[in-house]
């Protein structure tokens, strides 16, 4: 049970070895969105993001480092991922742009990892021996939660896509039948009139005439 406890324990401070940040947020029309990380020399970094509402999905990014050196520069894309390794220490600039769109909102999701995994075990590439049952199975329990987090994030960013897909058909539907039931009761009131104009008396028609 001590072993067992000491290795959940081991499991708890690697995974804080790796910073790692999930944002979503909303991005307006003609907008600009950046975000800023300082980052030590010679660390791994990966950005993906995503656009999961908003006209055609798509959105500009812009990965700049310390000195104004642009890293990664491209429009309209509806999501992608980008992976450098820092060449020097410094503050780096993660920038979202909406500025091509007038009038249309979006909402872009980016996940930015700093720093490679640590291996589950500290002499995991030096042991001679082979992992014990306990062992194996914490390596297998930890894939599998890594496996468990990343279809839960597609699977939100799926589910957030859909809704608002929904509720932008159930608005146009809702308009539309409003429409509808707009053009029935003109047409309707238009009927009922003119039925009413073959039906009233018409005055000074005809002069009637003795012997």
């Amino acid at each position: 049970m001590e072993r067992l406890f000491r290795t959940a324990l081991a499991l708890l401070l690697h995974a804080s070895l790796l910073s790692a940040a999930e944002v979503t947020f909303e991005l307006k029309d003609n907008a600009k969105q950046c975000f800023y990380e300082d980052i030590d020399q010679g660390v791994k970094v990966t950005l993906d993001f995503q656009v999961i509402t908003g006209g055609n999905y798509d959105v500009d990014c812009r990965v700049k480092g310390p000195h104004d050196s642009v890293l990664y520069n491209e429009n309209r894309k509806q999501y992608d991922s980008y992976a450098w390794t820092t060449e020097q220490r410094g503050t780096y600039e993660i920038c979202f742009s909406n500025e091509f769109s007038t009038f249309t909102h979006k909402t872009v999701y980016f996940d930015l990892q700093v720093g490679e995994e640590a291996p589950l075990f500290r002499d995991e590439g030096t042991r001679v021996v082979a992992l014990t049952q306990m062992e194996s199975a914490c390596v297998t329990i930890h894939e599998g939660l890594k496996s468990v987090d990343n279809y839960q994030t597609q699977h939100r960013l799926q589910e957030t896509q859909d809704r608002h897909q929904a509720e932008v058909l159930n608005s146009r539907v809702n308009m539309w039948s409003i429409g509808e039931t707009i053009i029935l009761v003109v047409v309707g009131v238009g009927q009922v009139m003119l039925l009413k104009s073959f039906f009233s008396d018409k005055k000074g028609g005809s002069t009637r005439v003795g012997l």
